[in-house]
């Protein structure tokens, strides 16, 4: 979430792709600037033998990847929340709240006793221009049409991306298998929602 919202803040578009690759972020001198070559290599090993993680003892290399997976992170974290204004650190805080949602939402009714997300500040009210209401939205596919949504090596969903100025989540590692969670400015989220139907109707 935080490094979408730099990439709007800096003037770029948020990615459409919602996967971020810790390799790619150690590697921007926005963040660390770093080459994390030894990673690229475990990559490589893991992509010839699927099963590369699940391997006793765990050697050298495997010990190493693991913790510099975790010592990084604290690193990239306070590096991302330098970078952000007033105005993105709010929207993180909201979409943080609505992303929470989305892993263990159920129904629209899951999330009723759920506390509010969080208000906008009184400094970010400024006349008539001020941040707009960002709003989950949560689909159920029916069943067997989640593969025209997503489309061929996902060429529908991002098209859908495209379009709309917001977050579109997949269920499955994010959520329920037969959901769609999108979240955004309530325009946008309704936009969504109406090309995703379209998308999930017979013809």
């Amino acid at each position: 979430i935080a490094f979408s919202l730099i990439e709007e803040q800096e003037g770029r578009r948020r990615p459409l792709d919602d996967y971020i690759s810790f390799v790619s972020l150690l590697a921007d001198p926005r963040y660390c600037g770093i080459s994390y070559e030894e990673k690229e290599e475990v990559r490589v090993l893991m992509r010839q033998d699927p099963k590369f993680w699940t391997y006793r003892p765990m050697t050298e290399l495997m010990i190493r990847a693991a913790a510099d997976d975790v010592r990084f992170l604290l690193y990239l974290y306070h590096k991302m929340m330098g970078k952000l204004n007033q105005r993105s650190l709010w929207h993180l805080a909201v979409r943080g709240s609505l992303y929470c949602r989305c892993l263990c939402c159920m129904n629209d009714t899951d999330f009723a006793n759920w506390p509010t997300v969080p208000p906008l500040p009184d400094n970010l009210k400024i006349g008539d221009q001020f941040p707009e209401e960002e709003i989950l939205s949560v689909l159920d596919v029916p069943p067997g049409k989640m593969g025209r949504v997503i489309g061929r090596k996902g060429a529908s969903i991002l098209a859908i991306k495209e379009a709309c100025n917001a977050e579109i989540l997949i269920g499955g590692a994010k959520g329920p298998p037969d959901k769609i969670f999108v979240i955004g400015p309530v325009k946008e989220v309704r936009k969504a929602e109406a090309i995703l139907r379209g998308r999930m109707i017979d013809y």
